[in-house]
């Protein structure tokens, strides 16, 4: 097919509030380089990450926010974000099979492998390399997986980074049948994909949400559900649990190490309680406990998650849809957390 020379998206202009957000119609879309794929994105999924990106929070102390990207490198403006993108592959470079123009694809978030050569650390669409929030990204060929499925664009496009983190999570902490997890933030997009993806590998999960969620975490998959405010030592017992997939950090993580058993396991890739934590190094070491710090995706994982759709072992759970000229709308309603699982943004062609 022949593209159109311009397309309509949205940029980030730099740090700051909404206001740096910028509906545009005269983005150039993209060409591919000789292994490259340019996708027609159908839906793409609206994560922390976007918001977190757009305020500078990954910064760790640079006054301009120049370390404030997924890498620690200074971003690009303007840049296209939009982590979680499903669409069509509609053209290829000079090295891809033209046979997968028409597939249905969803993105791999981490990028090994962008602009023709592997990429140390790897890049995050939507961060080091523009995303899903136009109506054409392009991607290495590798990172387009095929899909077949019968759920909606919409449905899919709940999937790639939060259902990807979760399996990464879960891969790293090596959580095996039988053994109990317990997962923080259990509402959120990783959070509810951890539960389903945990129960999927036969484990006992253990939520921690709000009291006005706690039923819908329990028809996912959950077996106990806490509030928040729960004392989970009294709850739980010390020393009960085998792995915590924490999302949340703040003032109380200390607690999670007493509940973890000696040799448990401790993964993390969020903190939206806060980043700074009290650890004592004695829990620690007396407890042989193993922590894993989860960004980059293993080369198996979103492969594994591919499959997992496909055999319906896992389901979407979409909240809310909008169009992506309403982007701001949809990031407020994201900050207000007043729901469970994703909400994503239907990319009109």
């Amino acid at each position: 097919m022949t593209l159109p020379n311009l397309m309509n998206g949205v940029v980030l202009t730099g740090h700051g509030g909404p206001e740096v957000l910028e509906k545009r119609s005269d983005l150039p879309i993209p060409a591919p380089g000789p292994q490259d794929v340019i996708i027609r994105v159908k839906a793409a999924g609206v994560n922390n990450t976007d918001i977190n990106t757009r305020t500078g929070w990954y910064s760790k102390g640079d006054a301009e926010g120049a370390d404030a990207s997924w890498t620690g490198t200074p971003l690009e403006f303007p840049r296209v974000q939009g982590a979680d993108v499903c669409g069509e592959i509609v053209a290829v470079g000079a090295d891809v099979a033209p046979n997968r123009i028409g597939e249905r694809v969803l993105v791999e978030p981490c990028l090994r492998f962008a602009d023709g050569v592997e990429q140390s650390p790897p890049w995050y669409i939507g961060s080091e390399c523009d995303g899903g929030f136009a109506q054409y990204t392009r991607v290495d060929s590798r990172h387009a997986h095929a899909i077949k499925s019968d759920l909606t664009d919409v449905e899919l496009a709940s999937f790639p980074c939060s259902y990807s983190t979760a399996e990464n999570m879960l891969t790293r902490a090596n959580l095996q049948p039988g053994e109990t997890v317990l997962i923080t933030g259990a509402s959120g997009g990783v959070g509810s994909a951890a539960i389903q993806l945990a129960r999927a590998r036969g484990a006992h999960v253990i939520a921690v949400t709000s009291p006005a969620k706690m039923t819908t975490l329990q028809d996912l998959g959950a077996e106990n559900v806490l509030p928040r405010e729960a004392d989970l030592v009294a709850e739980l017992g010390k020393s009960s649990v085998d792995v915590v997939v924490d999302l949340v950090a703040g003032r109380a993580w200390p607690i999670l190490l007493d509940v973890l058993r000696p040799g448990g396991r401790y993964a993390v890739a969020g903190a939206i309680a806060g980043p700074l934590v009290e650890l004592d190094v004695r829990t620690l070491y007396l407890k042989d406990l193993s922590f894993f710090g989860c960004t980059v995706l293993g080369p198996q994982v979103f492969g594994n998650l591919i499959a997992r759709i496909e055999r319906s072992e896992i389901k979407p759970l979409v909240a809310e849809v909008f169009a992506l000229d309403d982007i701001n709308a949809a990031q407020r309603a994201f900050d207000k957390k007043g729901y469970t699982g994703k909400i994503v943004l239907k990319v009109d062609a």
